[in-house]
């Protein structure tokens, strides 16, 4: 489909979206809302992509949510609207295709949320983040979700509670971000991690990466049968055999996808 507020591409086995309201940090507004996330569920129904990256136009990553569609609804518009700034977060987490986030600059509000969901994030030196809305007498409920999942109760409040900004190195020494690279490098550098992983099986990063996400929501032992379920099933596809195969025979494996 033809898209205003993002961009996307898709160059070999990666796809691509782009964050394209620079003129206004590339704040949610609803229609980007409801593109990113159309966006991100054709993508993750391409056969032909295994890997998504999600960057912004121009100076900023992301900076949040556009207050200007704030005035003029009632509690129940509230809701949908809000439901629909934060759709992407779930698409994110039920998708089999990884998603790597290559920020710049500036990721606040929901776009340190965005940071949070995406699976790697890859920064550039002198990025900020920000869970900045208890600074404006709003909070960030939505990304709180994904930012207590990926540093802890503790920090997570610290940061929707404060408002505070931080660097890269701290958000790289806390987990919110996987890499801190110069930043005319963030390019070549989110493209080489998305590149790697899109070498891999298909089959088994996309099973993989469900199987992570659903065993985090449960107990210690049942994590494990569900891992150990999956991982059996992994076993039998056709892919397994040919990577343990192409690795005991030193040659570059044929990945079928099955």
């Amino acid at each position: 489909m033809s898209y205003e507020a993002i961009r996307v591409e898709v160059d070999e086995f990666i796809g691509t979206i782009t964050l394209n309201r620079p003129e206004n940090l590339n704040t949610f507004n609803t229609p980007l809302a409801r593109e990113f996330a159309q966006a991100l569920q054709e993508l993750e129904d391409d056969q032909q992509v295994r890997v998504v990256v999600v960057k912004g136009e121009g100076k900023a990553f992301c900076a949040g949510i556009d207050i200007t569609e704030l005035e003029g609804k009632e509690a129940v518009d509230y809701y949908a609207w809000v439901q629909q700034m934060e759709e992407m977060s779930l698409i994110i987490s039920r998708m089999g295709t990884p998603v790597i986030a290559s920020v710049q600059d500036l990721a606040v509000a929901n776009g340190i949320g965005v940071v949070a969901s995406a699976d790697l994030a890859i920064a550039a030196e002198g990025a900020r983040f920000g869970a900045t809305a208890v600074n404006v007498g709003l909070f960030c409920m939505g990304p709180a979700v994904p930012l207590a999942r990926n540093l802890g109760r503790k920090k997570a409040l610290e940061l929707v509670l404060t408002g505070d900004m931080i660097d890269a190195d701290e958000a790289y020494r806390i987990g919110l971000i996987n890499k801190i690279v110069p930043k005319d490098e963030l390019e070549a550098a989110t493209q080489k991690m998305a590149a790697k992983i899109a070498a891999k099986s298909p089959l088994a990063v996309q099973m993989g990466k469900k199987s992570f996400y659903r065993m985090e929501d449960l107990d210690y032992a049942s994590a494990f049968e569900m891992a150990n379920n999956h991982f059996a099933l992994l076993c039998s596809t056709q892919d397994a055999h040919e990577g343990v195969s192409a690795f005991l025979n030193k040659r570059s494996p044929e990945w079928k996808g099955r």
